[in-house]
């Protein structure tokens, strides 16, 4: 019988209370933690928490504190990446962001979710669906990308927008749901 974590990888229903993922979280939560207290200007100790919190980490990769995820290894980010204060990244399952990302204040990336069935719901298992995101992709303040999306190259997500569909290359997004409001 596969393990609650390789199920949770896998994007199907797992028991988020399983010790091995209770612990792992906890990690996270401490790497954060640590991250979230460095000074300012620590810019060695800041990477070498990242590389250790996260699945894949390019170069000239910044993350402004404060920073919060569910584990940490599930999130990969490519060259040139720049997330702003107070993005949180549910990643129970993969986050992938591609070269030359830039992430506004607030962003949140969640691949967590539950089942719609309230009996299903309220069992306390829940399940995972990944988000890729391209390359030279702009992601402005207090966006949402939603569970299962992907966000083409050279795309562009509107402050505040709820991404709950896949975004083509190319394009500017805004509103809520997310819609094409015009191509870049």
């Amino acid at each position: 019988m596969p393990s609650e974590k390789t199920k949770m990888l896998a994007g199907e229903s797992y028991d988020p209370t399983d010790p091995t993922l209770v612990e792992e979280r906890q990690r996270a939560r401490e790497r954060t933690r640590g991250f979230n207290d460095t000074a300012p200007a620590d810019a060695d100790a800041r990477r070498a928490i990242l590389d250790d919190l996260l699945g894949a980490t390019g170069e000239n990769v910044t993350v402004e504190p404060p920073f919060r995820c569910d584990y940490g290894y599930n999130i990969s980010v490519g060259d040139d990446f720049f997330a702003n204060y107070d993005c949180v990244f549910l990643d129970v399952c993969a986050i992938e962001f591609g070269d030359e990302c830039m992430l506004g204040p607030g962003v949140h990336v969640y691949t967590a979710s539950h089942p719609l069935d309230p009996v299903e719901r309220t069992s306390g298992t829940e399940f995972g669906e990944p988000v890729t995101v391209g390359d030279r992709v702009w992601i402005g303040g207090r966006s949402v990308l939603n569970p299962g999306v992907s966000v083409g190259d050279d795309a562009v997500v509107a402050s505040g927008a709820v991404v709950t569909e896949d975004v083509p290359d190319g394009v500017v997004v805004g509103g809520n749901p997310a819609e094409v409001i015009r191509e870049v």
